[in-house]
């Protein structure tokens, strides 16, 4: 059974940064592509950034130059650093495969919680 493990999460002041960390228990890693999704209270999960087998990558425009995705083959691992933090980038943020509709997607793991305070 596929499992995703993320960490990293905390309490952030507005203009700080975090980065957060997703170990993935898949023996095809390398050649998947991964995502970064969040939920914030009261609010459907949403895509944050997504990163193709190739290195490449692609953001939600309210998260573009602020956040990077990337991805460590040999560790199994996607990271996402995260500048600038906002008061509205407080959710609980998830990684997954590479999904189009995350608020139709039942299978996640625990997540991990970022709160940023104004």
């Amino acid at each position: 059974q596929v499992q995703f493990v993320e960490s990293g999460g905390g309490l952030v002041q507005a203009g700080g940064s975090l980065r957060l960390s997703c170990v993935a228990s898949v023996s095809t890693f390398r050649s998947n592509p991964f995502g970064w999704y969040r939920q914030a209270p009261g609010k459907q999960r949403e895509f944050v950034a997504h990163i193709f087998n190739s290195g490449s990558t692609n953001y939600a425009e309210s998260v573009t130059g602020r956040f990077t995705i990337s991805r460590d083959n040999a560790k199994n691992t996607v990271y996402l650093q995260m500048n600038n933090l906002k008061p509205e980038d407080t959710a609980i943020y998830y990684c997954n495969w590479f999904i189009v509709r995350p608020s139709s997607y039942d299978a996640w793991g625990q997540g991990t919680q970022v709160t940023v305070s104004s």
